[in-house]
């Protein structure tokens, strides 16, 4: 891996832990200093910033201007910093303020990972890069896969489906912690006088194609939906994430998805009907282990009730499949 830049790392100082708050102390948004513009972030803008009450950096995420008063959007924005509060998982990013900035406008503010997502990882292995080949053995990818998996059954233990899995999501920090990101499209179970989910996605048609192809979606994220996600099903449970998860493990697998179309349309089509090969017979010089070939096509079975039943089973015959690599077996 190429050195990072050493400012990514600041040192900690006395000068820095042991003044005393000035006089110009606040604890509104102008704490928050130097926002700098960062790459993601959907519908909403992501910012690495200073701040200077606790002197450390941090990341902040909030609407677009031309979505501000779009009440979908802010639904999402709040209902995704507090979905990841509530998670207080290893695997979910600390969330450390919600609030509104010098506009009015909702923010929130979390820990700022340095690092790549799997996404990025992939693509660099799929184009051999030496360093990434080198950095990220298939164990480790399984590895990474096991703990985005551990946060998603934290989630489901708590009437939380994510809904959005997918490798852009799944982010890999530069001392080896994984997080699962957005939840911005997640379900969260009513109570039963709190009625339907309103945010439920209507994955079907013309709204569809214009969502996964508004900016910041990376064209093919339809190849991680579910069959149910397709048919804009509302009995989404926690089955759909793990046909994601499978959709996932295959790529790490093969470097390729296994439903993708030369259209959205083809993909859906894929997605309802196609039957997906194998990993191990679709990777191009990468050797895939029968037991994982097993696990990928159970987890990417069409019928939910046909596939691993929890997020727990999944990640255990994974588990299984590691403990049994090390000693040797087949």
């Amino acid at each position: 891996m190429a050195e990072q830049p050493k400012d990514e790392y600041p040192m900690i100082h006395l000068t820095g832990t042991d003044a005393d708050l000035p006089g110009w102390f606040t604890n509104d948004y102008r704490k928050y200093k130097n926002l700098r513009p960062m790459a993601g972030g959907g519908n909403g803008q992501l910012f690495a910033c200073y701040d200077s009450n606790l002197g450390r950096r941090v990341c902040i995420k909030r609407l677009a201007p031309e979505s501000a008063e779009n009440k979908r959007e802010r639904r999402r924005l709040l209902r995704e910093a507090r979905v990841t509060a509530q998670m207080s998982h290893p695997n979910t990013v600390p969330v450390y303020e919600l609030g509104k900035d010098d506009t009015g406008a909702i923010y929130f503010a979390m820990k700022k990972i340095e690092g790549r997502d799997l996404f990025r990882i992939l693509s660099l292995i799929a184009q051999q890069d030496p360093d990434a080949v080198r950095e990220f053995s298939l164990d480790r990818l399984l590895g990474i896969m096991v703990q985005a998996a551990n946060a998603l059954a934290y989630a489901h233990a708590h009437g939380v489906i994510h809904r959005d899995i997918k490798p852009e999501n799944i982010m890999v920090g530069m001392f080896g912690e994984v997080m699962l990101m957005d939840w911005g499209v997640a379900k969260v179970w009513g109570l039963p006088d709190e009625g339907a989910d309103e945010d439920t996605p209507k994955d079907t048609g013309e709204n569809l194609e214009e969502r996964l192809t508004s900016p910041g979606q990376r064209p093919g994220t339809p190849l991680y939906m579910s069959p149910e996600q397709v048919n804009g099903s509302k009995n989404i449970d926690e089955r759909t994430d793990i046909f994601s998860m499978g959709v996932v493990l295959y790529e790490i697998l093969a470097l390729r998805e296994p439903f993708r179309g030369r259209t959205i349309d083809e993909t859906f089509q894929n997605i309802l009907y196609a039957q997906a090969e194998p990993p191990s017979k679709v990777a191009q010089g990468r050797k895939v282990p029968k037991r994982l070939d097993e696990i990928c096509m159970k987890a990417v079975e069409k019928k939910p009730a046909d596939r691993y039943q929890s997020m727990q089973a999944m990640i255990n015959a994974v588990r299984d499949f590691r403990a049994g690599a090390l000693e040797g077996e087949e």
